[in-house]
């Protein structure tokens, strides 16, 4: 029971921060880029070229899905725990067919081998129950299908260490009953875990690398980006306006000749398929 507790705890935070900020994962990184010029979207774009039924966990907005449907013939289909982000991906034009569900990954409402693949950016790791959510990934991909995601692995860089030092203070005068809770399920951070959760539900061993995706830029973008993240959630208007100001004004000192302000964040990148005939 504690753990169902829990799992309502988590979702119930992830659905009020999403209605506030529906396009949130999007705005913080459609402009980040792996050293290849690539977005960690067009990263999950291609590890997945050419196959025809794709699914995308934890759809969110809409924006991987958009890039997918630019390949002609694909079935298309979305899952994601806020009405208000889905709302922003039915009205992308290049996804009108597309199948977009409120749902949880834990019951996904698709049968049994129905993609050739599925993608998920940066959600995989905010999800409780994780061994059910694996076995339903296993559950809907044929055999020789492909899971591709992106887990985070944390960021650096003068801009990221700022925050690193002004946050926590900030956070110490914010009622504890505001602050987030613990999301998801560590292991899905950590590779070596990750892998053995999936070889568990039944997949071959994973494919998996660390990408740092380059998030620099003038200050003020920066913040931008990073006030994204869901720990900014306890923190009404004038701490948040507080902070920014905090942050705008320490990062003077830290940026480069040409005026950016260096951040990145790392991503993990995972691929693995069914292992089952």
């Amino acid at each position: 029971m504690t753990g169902q507790i829990c799992q309502t705890g988590q979702e119930a935070f992830l659905k009020a921060f999403h209605a506030r900020h529906p396009a949130v994962t999007t705005e913080a990184f459609a402009g980040a880029r792996a050293a290849d010029g690539r977005s960690s979207y067009a990263i999950l774009r291609d590890l997945v070229a050419g196959r025809r039924r794709v699914l995308d966990l934890g759809c969110g907005d809409g924006s991987l899905l958009e890039l997918l449907a630019a390949t002609p013939g694909r079935r298309l289909a979305g899952v994601d725990l806020s009405p208000d982000s889905l709302a922003l991906a039915r009205r992308r034009p290049a996804l009108s067919t597309a199948a977009l569900a409120e749902a949880r990954a834990q019951y996904l409402p698709f049968p049994d081998d129905g993609f050739d693949a599925c993608v998920s950016h940066l959600a995989l790791m905010l999800m409780a129950d994780i061994e059910r959510v694996v076995a339903e990934l296993a559950r809907v991909l044929v055999p020789g299908g492909l899971l591709a995601c992106v887990t985070g692995a944390g960021g650096g860089g003068a801009g990221y260490e700022l925050l690193g030092e002004l946050l926590p203070t900030a956070l110490e005068r914010t009622p504890p009953a505001r602050r987030m809770p613990t999301l998801g399920d560590r292991r899905t951070r950590h590779p070596e875990h990750l892998a053995s959760l999936l070889t568990t539900a039944g997949f071959a061993a994973p494919d998996q690398q660390t990408v740092p995706l380059d998030l620099s830029a003038p200050p003020e973008h920066v913040w931008t980006a990073l006030s994204g993240l869901y720990d900014f959630a306890a923190l009404d208007t004038p701490a948040l306006t507080a902070l920014r100001e905090q942050f705008l004004t320490h990062a003077t000192d830290r940026t480069t000749p040409s005026g950016a302000l260096p951040c990145h964040f790392r991503v993990h990148v995972t691929t693995a398929s069914p292992d089952r005939q």
